[in-house]
């Protein structure tokens, strides 16, 4: 049963994982920032150049970023929005208000295919509001490359967008502001530390569009500031979502059939196997090479082992419309966005997790056709699998599925870091010690107040603590502090 002493260790192990936050945090905010601020005036023709209009949640985010940068300390904010709230415009709104202090931003992502896609989208917007923005990662190489560097440091280019290794690669710039992360569960605690060693002090800002639940929220960004984003913005279509088994392949096909007919453009997710990625290939090759004999040079295949050049290729084909069916293993997962795809179709759905299955179809229903998401499973079905494919035939509201995720699965997977140092829960449950996390965090942020350097008796305590549960690298801040 759920002893009283777990849960004082629970505590125990809770406490030490929010003091560590909260030192990470008084040091990110020590570092002591420069206020940024600006006259409005090329945010203002940045709105006025947008297709649409801002919604209130992103009217809201923009002036909380906005508040923050104008503060010396340095801002640590996590912008948290669902598939296609319109997280990217909130950010670019962010980087305009920095250009207007003529200081500089960056914008990373977690793969290249995103990096290029981010600047496709926001550079016609950035030029219409007078901003220079770059392109830069592993791929850009020669003189290009050596004009993007030389722009970075001179100050004519006030956007870099890239992917991580723009940090890594010793890329200097005339006057950074702010560095905005997206996705950043890929992105740990310790890389945000190395941001806030650069010296800099630089704003930053992580966008996620994996909704988190509340208690997961605090475990792992107990030391940001958050901003939501509730609602869609205007015109998205309700997706429908249907759950039908593997042996109806053929009617399924027929219907992919009569969809790219009515000039429908269908991504076909491949299963996930065991872990493999060159067996994920095959299947995806398998599955293209049979729908290809039905509908020829109209399907195209991106798998993550295809060279980078032959990646962008496929993606361009498909946003071009030359091919109307993209086979697809994961890589489509985050952020890729092609208005006029308005069928999903994920084969063996029971293998992948829920927050896969909504990121996945958050790719369509992004246009302004009405979107059809198709999960096949194969039978029969465990019963944590039903669930997943009986929640997502439920809803589309990204927060709730996090929940619901967290209670079939526990944390560790939920942030899909089962394996990249996130906070290994050894006695503490999040999705049932929720109530002992909010003290806890209170707690350490009374502690740090009173004892910063953790001195006292309970603070020297309090640093057995952090090495019981493997949290030194805190220790090491109070020293470098």
């Amino acid at each position: 049963g759920d002893t009283n002493a777990r849960r004082r260790v629970a505590y125990d192990e809770l406490l030490a994982s929010q003091i560590a936050l909260a030192l990470v945090r008084r040091q990110q905010k020590k570092a002591a920032g420069r206020g940024t601020s600006g006259d409005g005036a090329v945010r203002r023709a940045l709105e006025g150049a947008l297709p649409f209009t801002l919604t209130d949640g992103q009217r809201q985010a923009i002036a909380d970023i906005h508040d923050d940068m104008e503060k010396p300390e340095r801002m640590l904010r996590l912008l948290q929005g669902d598939v296609g709230s319109g997280k990217t415009v909130v950010a670019l709104m962010a980087m305009a208000a920095a250009a207007e202090a003529k200081r500089q931003s960056v914008l990373m992502a977690p793969t290249e295919i995103l990096a290029r896609q981010h600047a496709e989208r926001l550079a016609p917007l950035a030029a219409k509001a007078g901003l220079k923005l770059a392109l830069l990662t592993g791929r850009e190489k020669g003189p290009g490359r050596r004009q993007v560097l030389e722009g970075l440091a001179d100050g004519s280019i006030d956007i870099a967008v890239g992917t991580h290794a723009l940090f890594q690669e010793g890329v200097a710039f005339r006057d950074l502001a702010l560095a905005i992360v997206d996705e950043q569960h890929r992105f740990g605690v310790h890389q945000r530390l190395l941001l806030g060693s650069k010296g800099e002090a630089v704003d930053i800002l992580v966008m996620t569009a994996t909704p988190i639940p509340r208690t997961l929220a605090l475990t792992w960004f107990g030391d940001m500031d958050v901003s939501v984003l509730a609602e869609k913005p205007a015109g998205r279509k309700p997706i429908a979502t249907k759950v039908i088994s593997l042996d109806r392949y053929e009617e399924v096909v027929a219907g992919v059939g009569r969809a790219i007919e009515g000039g429908a453009q269908v991504y076909w997710v491949c299963p996930l196997v065991q872990e493999s990625d060159t067996l994920d290939v095959a299947a995806a090759q398998e599955r293209y090479e049979a729908l290809q004999q039905l509908f020829g040079d109209r399907v195209g295949l991106l798998h993550g082992q295809m060279p980078g050049r032959d990646k962008d290729q496929a993606m361009a084909d498909f946003v071009a419309g030359r091919t109307r069916i993209l086979i697809a293993t994961t890589v489509i997962e985050v952020g890729v966005d092609v208005p006029n795809a308005s069928v999903m179709v994920i084969e063996h759905a029971e293998r992948f997790g829920l927050a896969q299955l909504h990121q996945l179809r958050g790719r369509i229903g992004r246009g302004s056709a009405a979107s059809t998401c198709l999960l096949l499973y194969k039978g029969p079905l465990g019963p944590v699998a039903e669930a997943r494919l009986g929640i997502m035939r439920e809803t589309e509201d990204g927060f709730r599925i996090a929940e619901e995720d967290l209670r079939l699965r526990g944390e560790g997977e939920v942030l899909g870091t089962k394996q990249s140092g996130s906070p290994d829960w050894r006695v503490a449950r999040p999705e049932t010690d929720g109530d002992l996390l909010a003290a806890a965090r209170d707690d350490a942020r009374l502690l740090i107040e009173r004892d910063p350097q953790l001195e006292s008796p309970r603070g020297q305590a309090v640093r057995t603590l952090l090495y019981l549960f493997e949290r030194d690298v805190a220790v090491r801040l109070l020293r470098a502090g």
